[in-house]
């Protein structure tokens, strides 16, 4: 979120892992690291301003972590801040689930709006952004 995504910053996800926001939904680190890459090439700036993290521990290495935030950035000479509740679910020591729910609003998905087809062409909406967004950052590869 920062804009400075190093190859390191992604050794704490299963290689299936998945991540979805509003705007994408990634399947595998390589994805997920194309979807990080790709911030500083919208924004000039981005940082989390502040944050609280909740813990919910199944096991020692499994659970889910929430982080309640505030993002900043900068689009231009556009300043943005957006509260997020970051949440990633953890199985043996790695995330396999990452989502980012801005405003803290649920995504939009077949489960989650009254109009499963809606849900359905939202999540077509963000997998084809993933993709697009894929190509564009060399499939993941590492800066």
């Amino acid at each position: 979120y920062n804009c400075t995504a190093t190859a390191a910053d992604f050794d704490i996800y299963a290689p299936n892992a998945t991540f979805e926001d509003p705007l994408m939904q990634a399947h595998g680190v390589a994805q997920i690291k194309s979807a990080f890459y790709a911030i500083p090439k919208v924004f000039k700036e981005g940082r989390i301003v502040e944050y609280t993290v909740e813990e919910e521990e199944k096991t020692p290495t499994s659970g889910e972590i929430r982080l309640h935030n505030l993002q900043h950035y900068k689009v231009m000479s556009k300043h943005i801040e957006m509260r997020s509740l970051i949440k990633l679910q953890v199985e043996g020591g790695k995330v396999v689930r990452h989502e980012d729910l801005w405003d803290k609003n649920p995504l939009w998905n077949r489960n989650t709006v009254k109009l499963p087809l809606v849900g359905r062409l939202a999540e077509t909406w963000r997998r084809g952004n993933m993709m697009a967004t894929h190509v564009c950052m060399g499939f993941g590869k590492d800066r």
